[in-house]
Order: structure tokens, then sequence, then C-alpha cells
């Protein structure tokens, strides 16, 4: 691989939209492809954590990513989560998504069993040296074994298929030191971060790109983040990073993920559908509560109207004031018997 095939850029870990039955709702998945390459995301990233992989069957994780790269049509490259339970198993899914003409695959780390270094090393290399697409690891030690800096450069060493790795972990010195160990030797390596609260920085210090999943809900601000980063408008590049950090934290951190990004994507025009993990009474109240946060958040963006209730100034939402907000929105949906 050269140097300008690098993987590079914005690459969204979308939603899954599902219909009423809780099934794939294709047309909604199909309409937000489009959506997403209209308004310039570098390249789509299906099966991510984002897009709930381990709540799909095998057989819907490959029909999410036929829906998806029959639709982007080759206008972008497709970054396909590959991810199964097994090596055999994986390598049957990277042999799928090569034929669908896919970029390459991302395969996280080991999840459920916590392995070694050397583990984790063997586990990538007999997908790599099976593996007729390019391979990115996966890094995202909250959830899976961690992928330590020397496996990834022993990785890129004796494995051509391997060309990037994405690291969530939002580790700052971590992706310094990836970058200064394999860069040497592997030129054409790509660096993705997966760490939206990070991205300035993160680019600022050599990365590649980012699988952000707030570019699934506001692709507008995560694409002007990277071009201003990149071109070194840095007063304007550090406002809008906190402005999407705001974004980020509420819905990251307000509801179990990664509900908040479904709620934030129907605000945005699109019917997500119900999430497939049930939610209890409480949950549900605080997802309502969440719902009124980021329709002001997103409205002070443009990119909605101000819940029934209005907002409070600033970005500062007192809990009391939310409460009155939320139940104001309740009131006027019954009063049009929509509650």
């Amino acid at each position: 691989m050269s140097f300008s095939d690098r993987l590079q850029g914005i690459f969204t870990p979308n939603v899954v939209p599902l219909d009423s039955s809780g099934e794939i709702n294709e047309p909604e998945l199909r309409r937000y492809v489009d959506w997403l390459i209209e308004r310039g995301v570098h390249g789509l990233y299906p099966n991510g954590s984002t897009g709930e992989f381990t709540r799909f069957t095998a057989e819907e994780r490959r029909r999410i990513i036929e829906i998806i790269a029959d639709q982007t049509a080759g206008r972008v490259p497709v970054l396909a989560g590959a991810a199964e339970a097994n090596t055999r198993e994986t390598i049957q899914a990277c042999e799928r998504y090569h034929e669908l003409g896919c970029r390459a695959v991302a395969i996280v780390s080991p999840f459920y069993y916590r392995l070694s270094a050397d583990g984790v090393y063997a586990y990538f290399k007999e997908i790599a040296d099976n593996s007729p697409i390019d391979v990115t690891l996966y890094n995202i030690p909250m959830f899976a074994s961690p992928i330590d800096v020397p496996t990834v450069k022993r990785l890129a060493e004796e494995c051509e298929r391997v060309v990037a790795i994405k690291d969530s972990s939002g580790d700052l010195p971590h992706m310094m030191r990836m970058i200064a160990t394999v860069r040497p030797v592997r030129p054409d390596f790509a660096f993705l971060t997966g760490w939206d609260a990070a991205l300035m920085p993160m680019l600022l210090i050599g990365c590649d790109g980012g699988t952000n999943a707030t570019s699934g809900v506001v692709p507008e601000i995560t694409r002007k983040l990277f071009d201003l980063t990149l071109a070194r408008r840095l007063d304007e590049a550090r406002d809008l990073q906190y402005r999407l950090l705001t974004l980020f934290d509420a819905m990251l951190y307000s509801a179990e993920f990664p509900e908040g990004f479904r709620a934030a994507l129907q605000l945005r025009g699109f019917q997500t559908g119900v999430g497939r993990q049930p939610k209890s009474q409480v949950q549900e109240r605080q997802l309502a509560k969440l719902t009124v946060e980021l329709q002001c958040l997103l409205a002070a963006e443009g990119y909605t109207q101000e819940p029934v209730g209005g907002c409070p100034a600033g970005r500062v939402i007192d809990p009391a004031q939310l409460d009155r907000i939320v139940q104001s929105v309740v009131g006027e949906l019954k009063k049009r018997g929509l509650a």
C-alpha cells in the first residue's frame, strides 16, 4: 500500500435504524448513508460499537454491510467492522466484505476473554495471514483485550495486510508512542482516533483521522473540525472542538451507550427506532431528559428547533429547569394526541 492509499479522514461509525419490529430499516439506512456522504464524511464505518454490532446476528451484520456498500456505490471508502466470535468466522467476514468492495475491515481485539499481548498478536496474525482485505486493528481497552505498542509494531512489521489502528482509548501519550514506534517502519500505516473529545489534539500529533460517533449526528462539525485543524486554523478549530466536546459528553455519558447517539440522530430527522437493549422506566425518563438537552445543544448549532418549553441561556442546563422543559414538551405532545 502506498502513502496516498493510507486511510485518512473521518469515518462515521453509524447507528443502524430499526423499524417498529426491531428489524433493520433498510430504506432509512440507505437515506442515512446518502445524508452522511452529502455532508462530507470521508468514509463509513458500519458494524462498530456505535452500530451495536454485538446486538445483531452474523447474518444481519453481513446484511448491514451489503446495504451500505451498495448504497455508497464507491463514493466513499467503507471500513467494515468484521469482528466475529472466532478467527474462522472473522476471516469469512473479511472474504465477504472484500467481495463487496469495502476498502478495509476493522477488527476489535478479542473481548470477553482477556488475552495476553502474545494472545492478541496470535489472534490478529492468523486473521491477517488469511484475509484478502486490508485489516485495521481496533483497540478499545474498556471493552476488549488491549493492544499494546510492541504488538502493534510487531503486526505492522510482519503483516502487510495490517494497515491501520483505530484507537478508542483517548490516551494521547499512548497514541504518540504508537506513531513514534510504528511510522518509521511503516510510513503507510494509518492512525485513527475513536475518541471524539480529543479529535483536534490527536490530529495535531499526527493522526490521520478518526472514527467518531458524533460524525453520525453532526457530520458537518466533525468534517469542519478536521479541515480547520489540518489547515492550522487552530483558534477556530479549538472553539469547534469544545463545542463538539459538550455534545459528545451529553450523548455518551447521559444514557446507556449508544442510546444518546440514537436519540440525537432522531432529532436530526431520522426514524432510528427503539434499540434492542431493553430499558427500565428510570432509563426511559433519563433518555427523555437527555433528548431535551440534546435538542437544546443541536438547536444552538442551528441543526434543529428548540423544544416547546425553550432552552436555558448558555450551555449548562440546570436539572430542575430541564425537568420543567420536559414537562412542557410532554404536555404539548399530549395536547396533540402524541403521548
